[in-house]
């Protein structure tokens, strides 16, 4: 009997600043789970980044910094493929072409372009209306069946399989159409300071974001200061987004179900919630601190991970490319 082939999982993330928490519960947490069961491909996807002006000695920094945090978090090299997006260099070849195959329409659909926009007003660029024709690329050319991302990157997925139906549709069956994978609970934390917006590494209030190369005292000044509500009774609802978020951070790293935490704190209120939260952020994340420093010392075992992933990227991309271009007639 022949092996059945693995699904593949492809998901990318631009390296700017530190990790947040909400990457680490929304993301990370749910690849590691994925990476027995999955054929899986994580891109640092640096190109995307040249959108935003940037200092060149920092952005190599962090683009190293991002690799060091994924393997802290326990991604195994073995079993995943880590590399970054500008080493396999059919990620532009296919954005454009795809580019080739996206509506004007389309991309003025597009909300995180006017949210950019909004930002960075003066340096509305080409590339940052265009990026989300190179996110399609990115997913496309690994043939990706499930795409691990939040909610808020759902319109990029939407997109990413009308351009692909549009392109099997004229030139031939080419690319796999990629559903939105999204962990039934915790795949969006909040902000601690606006329960109503998610965690952001981009967030002006540097107290809403836990970020993964935050101090023991950063981490539990930030959870005491977390915003919550004056009804002072710890339930999961709507009506209290703070305590909500709390509560759904504190599963995610616990063994505790939503019911049990609210049942343990039920009768001790919002201060007992916020300490015991504080003790076990700071355990589980300062051992990510502390290896992420030791990969960062040694930066040729790095270089080591991202050649061999790009390498292995490199040959599914090309193989994927080998159609693309055949189909459409390139000689």
């Amino acid at each position: 009997m022949s092996k059945q082939k693995q699904k593949v999982i492809f998901s990318g993330a631009q390296p700017t600043g530190s990790l947040t928490l909400g990457n680490y519960i929304g993301a990370i947490q749910s690849w590691k789970d994925l990476e027995n069961e999955f054929e899986c491909y994580y891109s640092i996807v640096d190109l995307h980044s040249l959108t935003i002006r940037h200092d060149p000695k920092k952005f190599r920094k962090a683009c190293l910094s991002f690799l060091a945090q994924y393997l802290a978090c326990g991604l195994d090299p073995e079993k995943n493929t880590l590399f970054y997006q500008s080493h396999v260099k059919q990620h532009t070849e296919l954005n454009w072409i795809l580019g080739c195959m996206t509506y004007m329409g389309e991309l003025n659909r597009m909300t995180q372009f006017k949210e950019k926009a909004e930002k960075h007003k003066d340096n509305i660029n080409a590339g940052l209306y265009t990026y989300p024709v190179l996110q399609v690329a990115d997913i496309l050319l690994y043939q990706a069946d499930l795409v691990p991302v939040g909610e808020d990157q759902r319109q990029h997925i939407e997109l990413t399989r009308d351009v692909a139906i549009r392109f099997n549709n004229t030139y031939g069956e080419v690319f796999t159409l990629p559903d939105i994978y999204v962990p039934k609970i915790g795949a969006k934390i909040m902000s601690l300071q606006d329960p109503e917006s998610k965690m952001s590494k981009s967030d002006e209030n540097v107290n809403g974001t836990i970020f993964l190369l935050d101090s023991d005292k950063d981490i539990v000044k930030k959870v005491k200061r977390s915003v919550t509500d004056s009804e002072n009774r710890v339930a999961y609802r709507d009506e209290q987004p703070g305590v909500k978020n709390l509560l759904t951070i504190y599963s995610k790293l616990s063994d505790y179900s939503i019911e049990e935490l609210v049942e343990k704190y039920a009768s001790k209120g919002y201060g007992a919630l916020k300490t015991d939260l504080a003790e076990l952020l700071v355990e589980t994340i300062r051992p990510i601190r502390e290896k992420h420093n030791e990969y960062m010392d040694n930066l040729d075992y790095l270089a080591s991970i991202y050649k061999k992933g790009a390498e292995k990227a490199s040959i599914v991309a090309e193989r994927t490319m080998t159609k693309v271009r055949e189909s459409i007639g390139l000689v």
